[in-house]
């Protein structure tokens, strides 16, 4: 074959990729104009009304405001502590469950996954006023420990952080076992029975072969519950009493307090911008742990 022929048929492939990427392109342009019109203009609209004051010009003032009073840092402060303390919770409770659930047959398995499903037959709002029954000076949480005498008097358990914290972590909880679940039914068992046949032990196993297995679930489960748990609003309200205060709360009081929505948006941006700078900070150090373990 000549080198001519070769040039032809390079340049033919050439086309045809360049073809098969207009054509992938073409195909999704629906879907993209769709995300267009319900993302991207939306976050620009609030973007735009950031900026703007309340004889409708242009002003930074929503902005400076943030940042001179230091009750909303404090505020996105909580809002992402929270959010990290109620991530780290579900995966330590999560994990365990969906790597029980993992190693089950697939019928006992299906079976036992309905009560991780159970939370979301019912309303949330239904859910966190059924913690705020059980959790209350006078409920049932309460009652139980003072009968069997492990406290002397109620414990405040509701109108605080412990109350929000169970409430966020009773809703949330699903969204990790759900997606981590699935990632590890799709490991292959004969890397495990391989790595047992060399002589590994069981906890060796489990770590240099299940859990970085395990990790592309975990960390959709992370991003998910993570994300949700910034938007929180009825929970914090309800189990918080007014004392827990996180970012959505905030909002809505500006929207309340302020006669135009250049607050309130300004508020909504810089919380987006600070979520995406922690999920690539995480990603970042993710991908560098895992460089240094050997998992990239």
């Amino acid at each position: 074959m000549s080198v001519t022929t070769i040039d032809l048929n390079a340049a033919g492939l050439a086309r045809d990729e360049r073809g098969e990427r207009w054509l992938f392109l073409g195909l999704c342009s629906p879907a993209l104009l769709v995300v267009l019109l319900l993302l991207c203009l939306p976050i620009g609209w609030i973007f735009w009304l950031s900026f703007v004051d309340g004889q409708g010009g242009l002003t930074a003032e929503n902005y400076t405001r943030i940042w001179t009073e230091g009750a909303y840092v404090a505020i996105f402060a909580t809002t992402f502590r929270i959010a990290a303390l109620v991530t780290g919770i579900c995966v330590l409770i999560g994990y365990p469950v969906a790597y029980c659930l993992s190693q089950l047959p697939t019928r006992l398995a299906n079976i036992l996954m309905l009560c991780v499903l159970v939370p979301f037959w019912t309303s949330l709002l239904v859910r966190t006023y059924a913690w705020l029954v059980l959790l209350q000076r006078k409920g049932l949480v309460n009652t139980a420990l003072v009968d069997l005498g492990i406290v002397e008097k109620p414990v405040p358990l509701v109108h605080n952080l412990t109350g929000t914290v169970v409430g966020m972590v009773h809703i949330m909880l699903p969204f990790l076992v759900l997606p981590l679940y699935a990632s590890m039914k799709t490991i292959d068992g004969s890397y495990l029975r391989a790595a047992s046949n060399l002589g590994a032990s069981p906890p060796r196993v489990f770590w240099q072969i299940f859990f970085p297995l395990s990790l592309p679930g975990l960390m959709a489960g992370l991003v998910l519950t993570f994300i949700l748990c910034i938007g929180f609003y009825i929970t914090p309200a309800v189990l918080g009493g007014g004392k827990v205060q996180m970012i959505a709360q905030r909002i809505e009081n500006s929207v309340n307090l302020y006669p135009t929505w250049g607050p309130a948006s300004a508020l909504g941006v810089v919380l987006l911008v600070l979520t995406v700078l922690a999920l690539w900070l995480s990603h970042w150090g993710i991908k560098r742990w895992r460089c240094r373990v050997g998992l990239a």
